[in-house]
């Protein structure tokens, strides 16, 4: 039987300076989606696109927009995701836990239940503030349609953190951004990598706008483009089939480089698994 899972990708554009209306338009968009596309299953959002932006309009920190898990801000994303009846992804936020604050992303099924919360590994220093994440690697399982994995913006740079997700039998890894900067064209190229190292669906969800450069794309395990956003707001919608992630992983890359069953059947110890970094030659030749 197949396994399919339908996802929108929600590339939109926040209100500037307005985490009440931000979140307004977060709901707005998802009712409209569940409304006109009933085999959606999924909604995700792009990073930070509620409380993360008025830092860079009215100067308001990190520490003052952040705020708690559970809190008022995840009652309205549990309440929505019961009134939609869908599985939502409202791209990251500023979280609160005692001194700490991290750049955090909630998964929520249709019940309104948190049935998954990862804090960024990578903050993208110096530009941001928060702390790296501890709660360690992101995955969850939706009943009946597979396993799913969850990183975030400047995450997607390391190798190991898809890699990692994958190893825990992600078989689509979604990826909530914030990117605005030059290097865009680059992080296409890098999501597009990752879905093909890992074999895996890779769902890039930018925001668009002031704050974003769009371009959100949703990539196969054989690391075909499905969906590419322009730079204007757009709602990516697709039918994933699960099992194309199966035979992929079985037979290959187009049939070709059945990778996991290489790495399954001669296992090696590479040196950055085992080592400390004050031992790389190319780290210690860094400054710090």
């Amino acid at each position: 039987m197949t396994r399919l899972l339908g996802i929108s990708a929600a590339q939109v554009t926040p209100v500037n300076g307005d985490p009440q209306g931000s979140l307004a338009k977060l709901e707005t968009v998802t009712e409209g989606i569940a409304a006109s596309i009933e085999w959606v299953d999924l909604v995700c959002f792009p990073e930070l696109f509620v409380t993360g932006l008025n830092q860079f309009v009215d100067g308001d920190s990190p520490k003052q927009l952040a705020e708690p898990v559970p809190g008022p801000l995840t009652e309205r994303f549990s309440a929505l995701a019961r009134r939609v009846n869908r599985w939502l992804v409202p791209g990251s936020f500023f979280e609160r836990e005692g001194e700490a604050i991290y750049n955090s992303s909630l998964v929520f099924a249709p019940d309104g239940e948190i049935v998954a919360h990862y804090r960024k590994l990578y903050p993208w220093e110096p530009q941001e503030s928060t702390a790296a994440g501890d709660k360690g690697f992101c995955v969850w399982d939706m009943p009946g349609v597979g396993r799913l994995g969850l990183c975030i913006c400047y995450d997607m740079w390391f190798p190991e953190v898809a890699r990692s997700l994958a190893w825990l039998g992600a078989e689509v890894i979604l990826h909530p951004s914030m990117t605005s900067t030059s290097d865009r064209e680059v992080e296409t190229a890098v999501a597009r990598a990752n879905a093909i190292f890992n074999q895996c669906f890779f769902v890039d969800v930018n925001i668009v706008g002031q704050f974003g450069g769009g371009r959100s794309q949703i990539i196969d395990p054989d690391g075909t483009v499905l969906q590419l956003a322009g730079e204007h707001e757009s709602i990516l919608t697709h039918l994933l089939d699960l099992d194309h992630v199966s035979r992929t992983r079985e037979l290959g890359t187009l049939g070709l480089a059945p990778v996991w069953h290489s790495f399954q059947e001669r296992p090696l110890e590479f040196p950055i698994y085992s080592q400390p970094a004050s031992e790389s030659p190319l780290l210690t030749k860094l400054k710090k």
